[in-house]
Formats: C-alpha cells, sequence, structure tokens
C-alpha cells in the first residue's frame, strides 16, 4: 500500500513539475534572440532608454531572451516604424522604439507613412516628456508676451518634428513672432548654436535640456510647458493651456478650438518614449510584453540605473497609449486637415 501510494504521488507531483513547465510564452521566447530597432542613430536619448529597457527586460520575460539592437534612422522614425508594421516578424521577437512624432506622423501628413498608429501593439513609455520653448537668457525675452512683440530665430531640425511643429503653433494660435532656421542635424546641434548665439532659442524636452544644461537657470528662460501637465521642477513656469484664454488666441481662432489642437498635438509629449510591436503581434505575447515591460518599471535594479544615467522615469501604460491614439484617429478630419496646416508653418 506504501508502495503503492508513493507511486501516486510520485506521478502527481511530475505531472504537476510538466504542467508548470508547459508554458508556451517561456517556451517560445527560451533561447531566442530579441531585437529592439531604435528609429534613430546610436548616442541619442531613446537610444539610452531602449539599452536601459534591454539591460533589464529579459529577466522579466518568460524564457529570458536575449536582447540586441539595429538602429534604422531616417524620417523621423518613419523608416523604422513602416519596418516594423510590414516586414519584421509578426510574432514578438521584434520591439520598436520610435521618436515620439512617429506616433502622429499619418495623421499630419508626413509622406512615405505606411503604417497606422492606433493599429500597432504599444507596450508602453518609459517617460512622459515636458516640452519647453527655451531662450538664451541675453537676450531678455522671458514670457511668451515678449515674444510675440520680438522676432527670435528658432533652430529647427526638419518639418513635423517637435523641433518644428512647436514652434509654428504657437506663432499661429498664441502669435508669437518666432522665425523657424531649420536644417539642424539633431537637438544636440541646435544646443551649441544656441550657446554660440547662432540661434536665440528652440524647442526641446526639459529632460534633454537639462541633461545639456544641469546649469541652465541664469542661462536660459523657459517661456512655456508644452504639455498636458506641468513639470514638477518648473511649476513657475505656465503650461501652453494656461495662456489660452480670450484676448489671448490668436484672430480667427476660438478659445476651445486652440485648446483641442493642443490637446492633439500634446499626445505627443505624454507618449514620450514608447515602445510597441507589429499590429499581428498574437495578443498573449501582446500581455506577455506589456507584463514585463510593466515588471521591469518596478524592478528596483532597474530604477537605480535609471537613476545613475540620469535617465528620467515618468512611465505611461501600452493601454494608454493605444486608448490615447485611438482617440486621435476618431478626431474628425476638417481638424486634423487644420493642424497639419498649422504645424507646417506657412509657405517658404
Amino acid at each position: 500500500m506504501r508502495l503503492e501510494s508513493c507511486l501516486a504521488a510520485g506521478l502527481a507531483g511530475l505531472c504537476l513539475a510538466a504542467s508548470a513547465a508547459a508554458d508556451p510564452i517561456a517556451d517560445f521566447y527560451r533561447g531566442r534572440q530579441v531585437t529592439i530597432i531604435v528609429g534613430g542613430e546610436a548616442g541619442t536619448d531613446y537610444d539610452f532608454y531602449a539599452r536601459l529597457l534591454a539591460h533589464h527586460l529579459p529577466r522579466h520575460l518568460p524564457g529570458s531572451p536575449t536582447v540586441i539592437f539595429q538602429y534604422m534612422p531616417g524620417a523621423g522614425s518613419v523608416i523604422a516604424t513602416n519596418h516594423v508594421y510590414n516586414i519584421a516578424p509578426q510574432d514578438g521577437t521584434v520591439i520598436l522604439a520610435p521618436a515620439r512624432t512617429a506616433t502622429l506622423a499619418p495623421i499630419m501628413g508626413q509622406t512615405g507613412t505606411r503604417y497606422e498608429s492606433a493599429r500597432l501593439n504599444w507596450l508602453g513609455s518609459l517617460n512622459r516628456e515636458v516640452g519647453v520653448m527655451q531662450v538664451w537668457a541675453s537676450w531678455n525675452v522671458k514670457t511668451i508676451e515678449d515674444a510675440r512683440r520680438q522676432q527670435l530665430v528658432i533652430g529647427s531640425t526638419s518639418p513635423l518634428t517637435d523641433s518644428d511643429e512647436y514652434p509654428n503653433l504657437l506663432n499661429a494660435t498664441l502669435g508669437t513672432k518666432f522665425k523657424l532656421v531649420r536644417g539642424y542635424r539633431s537637438i544636440t546641434a541646435i544646443q551649441l548654436a544656441l550657446e554660440q548665439g547662432e540661434v536665440q532659442g528652440q524647442q526641446n524636452s526639459f529632460t534633454n535640456m537639462v541633461d545639456h544644461f544641469p546649469d541652465w537657470r541664469g542661462k536660459i528662460n523657459l517661456l512655456v510647458q508644452l504639455s498636458p501637465t506641468s513639470h514638477p521642477a518648473i511649476p513657475e513656469i505656465p503650461l501652453v493651456f494656461d495662456l489660452i484664454r480670450p484676448g489671448a488666441v490668436a484672430p480667427g481662432f476660438t478659445v476651445a478650438e486652440v485648446e483641442e489642437l493642443w490637446r492633439i498635438i500634446l499626445n505627443q509629449q505624454a507618449i514620450g518614449r514608447p515602445y510597441a510591436v507589429g499590429p499581428d503581434v498574437p495578443a498573449e505575447r501582446v500581455a506577455a510584453l506589456r507584463a514585463a515591460f510593466e515588471a521591469t518599471l518596478a524592478d528596483p535594479e532597474f530604477r537605480a540605473e535609471a537613476a545613475r544615467s540620469r535617465l528620467a522615469l515618468a512611465p505611461e501604460s501600452g493601454v494608454a497609449i493605444q486608448a490615447a491614439l485611438a482617440r486621435v484617429a476618431a478626431t474628425p478630419p476638417a481638424t486634423l486637415a487644420r493642424l497639419r496646416a498649422l504645424v507646417l508653418g506657412p509657405a517658404k
């Protein structure tokens, strides 16, 4: 009897062990290689955030795959996003790390987009960004009201990037006099031009500005925060929504119209540093990747490395990004057409 009981118990244990081991997600990822495609060049903030994620994500993804990088710069991450959407394997082994502007590029009319942002499976974002308009302090321009009276030369990389869209939209909706000079290779190149007096200001993310100018107070004036919510380090700087009021909006606009235009475009800032996989990745793998992403964000080792690397963390969930992009996609076409025209600025 004792022998039969032992055999029965042993067989039950083996069955339980086999059941526990039969994890299809772990079985799929075990021994595989996951590629993070960064939609820009090495050495950018998007690269640094992706490296941070890659260092810690495998511990939290069943099967612990290895992670490698592929850089695919061009067209503000549109080339990389097209690749993940249309060409890359749709099996959860290719993760996209695009520039946040790529999320709205199709609706903003950027040429060459062959994807629908809302159909990508968004895993989450490592950091919501707060944009700022920064002006070198020696020009003595301290507020948006000053920028309505005085023309400022603003550096830009290219149309349909943060550095270009936001100054154009401020000009159109709030009457500022920013004169854009396009063609800079990167935000860093514009910051160097700012130091050398080649331009007077630029649009930038607050985290990037602080990284380049840690002693920015006294050197730089911040005119406005371009974000749905204020950055805790600069509560004294007004949000753009604080400036949208009767008598302040440009002729031809109502307050409600201007608020709607800014709400749409500032989804990019809330999305910040996003990650996604292709539209046809199986739902169970999307769920596993999202869970691994969330677990990585909660990992003390991950957070400690982020702090050492001076990479700010204000995460957003993949579900929230998915919902935001679905709302944008449902915006009336006439509103999107008007926004497209405004962010491109006057014809040159």
